[in-house]
């Protein structure tokens, strides 16, 4: 019996397009999956609610309350999607215990992260790493490595200088590299009197902490437009990460969807920056109106950054996909697997894609034709591929995916009211 996969599989050769090759492809292109999601972004390691404009919205119940209950909610998620993975951390999911107590986030060392480490390793997860400069005492006024205070800068300075240690040292024991990412919410509500004294002392900042070089750390900084409470000006904006890059080799501007103005096209950004850097992170989430966090769903936006990551001449090994949405109105595993899958899904309908001839087109001036073939491209059996690739990973199809999300909220959940 001839399967809907085999007559999928005829039609897009007709078109030149291998779906063995692309399935193989593609499982192969690891995606770096925040690990915020699963508790509200709120972390182990402080009793207070966020702040720098960082909000997770809703009171679903069973966010995951320690180290244990976060991984085996993550792994639950990561069994409902197809490919490789990586898990994102940032520092303020330390984990503490009697031999190893609580500290501040300037005096975190490796030590505080090796159950994250065996646990990563006795599952073939990569892991990423962040600096935690929000939702903290030191937040001086919404102001961490530009604030004008002396002591404040010198405390984040020291917890980034101790975030990219525990990244080389995290990439060495699973012989691997980590993306160090750096954001900071550091910004005006009202019109300020002095930018460019914030943003010198930013630079002098980060001058310092990048001053000792990791061979094993992808070092990069997240822009931002704006955020709640500071609306007037974003010190680290992208324009100003975009300078430092690229007069600070081995240092990378991160693009996160979420983090320009509504209308703005960020896949339009990749391929200007895959001409000059030789690494292009990205932050894939959904904003709605603003950077609202939502769950990254198979949609326009999403395509669009997955056509250039596919097609552009080397993006596939440059870019690093990470994602970064929290939702806490909806269950946090289906949140979790949906939002994963989703960006699978875009990279592999982008690989489906019958990108050589619409650039020949493009490049001969067919116009019409390359409309034409672009929007034949739109209702090839593209589901039947998809459905094939989660059959060989061993990962439900898309309508299995819920019920497995409620039977684990049946089981897990209710144990943690």
């Amino acid at each position: 019996m001839t399967t809907m996969y085999e007559l999928a599989k005829e039609e897009y050769a007709a078109l030149g397009i291998d779906t063995e090759a692309v399935m193989a492809k593609l499982a192969g292109k690891p995606i770096s999956v925040h690990c915020w999601q699963g508790d509200d972004v709120l972390g182990f390691d402080q009793e207070g609610g966020l702040s720098g404009g960082i909000q997770a919205t809703g009171n679903y119940p069973g966010r995951a309350r320690t180290f244990e209950e976060l991984t085996t909610d993550f792994e639950a998620a990561m069994a409902l999607v197809p490919g490789a993975k990586r898990i994102n951390l940032h520092a303020s999911y330390a984990v503490f215990t009697d031999e190893n107590p609580w500290v501040d986030r300037d005096a975190l060392e490796y030590k505080h992260f090796e159950p994250w480490v065996a646990w990563a390793k006795a599952r073939g997860f990569g892991i990423d790493f962040n600096p935690t400069i929000f939702g903290h005492p030191m937040m001086n006024n919404e102001l961490s490595l530009s604030s004008p205070d002396a002591a404040t800068r010198d405390f984040w300075i020291r917890h980034c200088k101790a975030c990219r240690k525990i990244s080389q040292q995290i990439a060495e024991a699973l012989d691997d590299e980590t993306l160090c990412n750096i954001w900071i919410p550091d910004g005006l509500k009202d019109v300020p009197a002095d930018r460019y004294g914030l943003r010198e002392r930013l630079r002098d900042s980060l001058d310092a902490i990048y001053a000792e070089k990791y061979d094993r750390v992808i070092d990069s900084c997240e822009s931002k437009v704006f955020g709640i409470g500071l609306e007037s000006m974003t010190v680290g904006s992208n324009e100003f990460y975009l300078a430092y890059a690229a007069t600070h080799p081995g240092v990378y501007d991160l693009l996160d969807l979420g983090h320009f103005h509504p209308t703005e096209n960020v896949a339009d950004k990749l391929s200007a920056l895959l001409l000059f850097f030789d690494k292009v992170p990205l932050h894939v989430t959904r904003p709605i109106r603003w950077d609202s966090d939502h769950v990254v769903l198979f949609d326009d936006p999403v395509k669009e950054m997955a056509m250039e990551v596919a097609h552009c001449p080397g993006a596939w090994e440059k870019v690093i996909i990470g994602l970064d949405f929290f939702d806490a109105s909806i269950n946090r595993v289906g949140a979790w697997a949906i939002g994963t899958r989703a960006m699978e899904k875009s990279l592999l309908y982008a690989l489906l894609q019958p990108a050589a001839q619409l650039k020949e087109m493009q490049d001969t001036y067919r116009f019409t034709e390359k409309m034409a073939l672009s929007e034949q491209a739109k209702s090839m059996p593209f589901g039947a591929v998809w459905d094939e690739y989660c059959r060989r990973e061993g990962c439900p199809t898309d309508g299995e995916v819920y019920p497995l999300v409620a039977a684990y909220e049946a089981k897990i959940l209710p144990t943690r009211q």
